[in-house]
């Protein structure tokens, strides 16, 4: 991955987006009125905005504003900027979502999309959590996502805040060039599966500089990934960054080229984490992963690889993880482990884990000496360890 790359895309973008004046869309002009749904008045304004060959920027002034939902459809003809300075507040109860999907604010088929103002999308969503029991229902309903993303390209999602999401905060799938920037995420440690940002099947993915409070991961990647940069990112409280959980669908692609760096984990329940289903149809392969410069601040479980993972007894030990991880980079991971379990490499029997190089780690616990797991892995040291690695 060449991050020098990266940042040229973004520069060039934002230039791009400021080539034409663009025309300001108030959604107040439309019709919108504090405290009360603004949903109207918004399709209102981003039908104008995919109609029009200028750029456009749609405002959502200072204030608190309700919306029920908005999904915003391209394709559009001219860069749109989607700037919220206000409060959005989401309706409370999920039944008065007028269209009953899975999303809340949804953006499809968008090109040179910069959602920026320092706004908060708040989605409410203390009521939706006592309705969740996915932890012990595998038909549980879907609830609402804040934010979600589809075949979205060249876009920048920067300066604004999802709060109290019913579900996912941010769903980014199958989409191309897109960077979180200077983004928060709030919700409390127990706010039952509020994923920070999702990715999947996607191509040139960042999130940078950014701060993840919630109560699952903090960014979760499915398959069909290709060049994610995850980096300067402050995690915590939270699940941790993970990869997966894959293998259930035969149709899931590869992944490859994942770098985590620079990230911080506060009271997180893990570090960095592979999560690959055991007795599962999936062959994809993850490779080109790069783990470096973490710090870990009285986080459970710094490093996981996980190919036995089975949530709450949901699956069937009896045949090996056909997932193979390889071609991994660990290194400068330091701090405070919060369980004695610092280091955990569960590699499938079938596709034991293939060249993992692991440098400089320094981890310790509160009085405890810190253990490692290992198993079906060969490690490839270039530094110290503490504690030491598959000994």
């Amino acid at each position: 991955m060449n991050t020098k790359i990266i940042w040229s895309i973004i520069l060039v973008l934002q230039l791009l987006l400021k080539v034409n004046s663009e025309r300001v869309l108030d959604i107040t002009k439309y019709g919108a009125k504090p405290d009360a749904d603004i949903s109207e008045a918004l399709m209102k304004a981003w039908k104008d905005a995919i109609e029009s060959t200028m750029a456009s920027q749609i405002l959502i002034p200072k204030g608190d504003w309700i919306l029920s939902q908005a999904h915003m459809q391209g394709p559009n003809k001219a860069p749109i900027t989607l700037e919220v300075e206000g409060n959005l507040k989401a309706y409370k109860e999920v039944e008065k979502l007028p269209v009953k999907t899975q999303e809340w604010v949804t953006f499809n088929y968008v090109n040179f999309l910069t959602i920026s103002g320092g706004g908060v999308l708040d989605g409410q969503g203390q009521e939706a959590w006592l309705l969740n029991d996915c932890y012990k229902n595998t038909s549980c309903p879907k609830l609402p996502i804040n934010l979600s993303l589809n075949f979205i390209n060249n876009s920048i999602i920067q300066d604004i805040t999802t709060k109290d999401s019913k579900y996912f905060h941010v769903n980014c799938i199958s989409s191309n060039n897109v960077t979180f920037q200077r983004f928060t995420v709030s919700a409390p440690g127990n706010s039952p599966n509020t994923d920070g940002i999702h990715i999947a099947r996607g191509n040139h993915i960042n999130v940078i500089d950014s701060t993840i409070e919630t109560g699952d991961d903090c960014v979760s990647m499915g398959d069909d990934l290709n060049d994610v940069l995850i980096k300067n990112v402050q995690c915590g409280p939270g699940h941790g960054i993970s990869i997966g959980s894959l293998g259930r669908n035969v149709q899931e692609k590869d992944i490859k080229g994942i770098t985590v760096q620079g990230c911080a984990f506060t009271g997180t329940q893990n570090g960095v984490r592979i999560k690959t289903w055991p007795s599962a149809p999936a062959t994809l392969t993850m490779s080109d992963l790069h783990f470096i410069d973490l710090t870990m601040v009285n986080a459970g479980n710094p490093i996981v690889f996980d190919q036995k993972y089975c949530p709450n007894n949901q699956c069937d030990l009896s045949k090996p993880s056909l997932i193979q991880i390889s071609n991994v980079e660990i290194s400068n991971v330091r701090g405070t482990s919060a369980t004695t379990d610092a280091l955990s490499f569960i590699c499938s029997e079938a596709k034991p884990c293939e060249d993992i190089r692991i440098g400089l780690i320094d981890l310790k616990t509160n009085g405890k000496t810190p253990t490692t797991k290992c198993e079906n892995i060969k490690p490839i040291f270039s530094s110290t360890q503490s504690p030491r690695v598959c000994a």
